[in-house]
């Protein structure tokens, strides 16, 4: 299956290509830089494959909760390119891709995903993964103040995400047990969740390549910086 994968949602640029089961990754700078190097580097990649835009099968990016800046990248980007090449998209969840993330790196099968949402804020959600039917979310998508999240009931979960180094410690005692796995959307976690969406139906016209936005606000007032200080 030919693929184009990226996601532009942390700090970090992950780009994938995927032609007749072989791949072609790039892993680079994101926030404000991933405006400017995305298209190039896909680019790049699509010739190193010596696969054209019309001959993939879908577009897949992350399309959030992450940063505004560079989901709208992410966004804009995929549709770009798929309404020029006339295929579909595929928009992921990033917490599904964390949690994919870290069952390829490490064999997790039951994650909280968490990612660095600033403002003193998480973005979390609780995965469950199971052999012939895939992940299945076990909750709601939240943003939320570390200390709010709410503890996972039994055994055999685990933490997975870039949020442990800013909020680690301010997670609830029994979140603070689990074990932490660095995990992040991947492309490379993206084209292993690719499959599975596209026979589920997921890919969508180029105009529905959206953002998934969890906190609508993003930035503090003048008053209340004042006040967090």
């Amino acid at each position: 299956m030919n693929l184009l994968a990226f996601d532009t949602s942390t700090e970090r640029l992950s780009i994938a290509v995927q032609r007749d089961g072989r791949r072609w990754t790039h892993e680079g700078a994101g926030g404000a830089q991933a405006s400017a190097a995305l298209i190039p580097a896909v680019l790049a990649l699509l010739a190193d494959a010596g696969l054209a835009l019309g001959g993939l099968r879908a577009i897949v990016f992350g399309r959030g909760p992450g940063s505004f800046t560079g989901l709208r990248t992410a966004c804009s980007v995929a549709q770009g390119l798929a309404f020029g090449a006339g295929v579909p998209v595929l928009p992921v969840d990033t917490l599904l891709a964390v949690a994919e993330d870290a069952r390829l790196a490490h064999g997790a099968t039951r994650v909280l995903a968490l990612l660095d949402a600033r403002m003193d804020q998480v973005y979390a959600a609780p995965w469950a993964w199971a052999a012939g039917a895939g992940w299945a979310a076990q909750g709601d998508t939240v943003v939320c103040a570390p200390e709010a999240l709410a503890p996972l009931a039994g055994a055999g979960w685990a933490l997975a995400g870039n949020a442990f180094a800013a909020h680690g410690e301010r997670l609830p005692g029994p979140l603070r047990a689990l074990p932490r796995l660095p995990a992040v959307p991947s492309a490379a976690a993206l084209l292993s969740l690719a499959p599975a969406l596209l026979a589920a139906g997921r890919a969508v016209p180029a105009e529905q390549a959206l953002p998934l936005y969890v906190r609508d606000k993003v930035a503090q007032t003048t008053a209340e910086r004042a006040t967090a200080r």
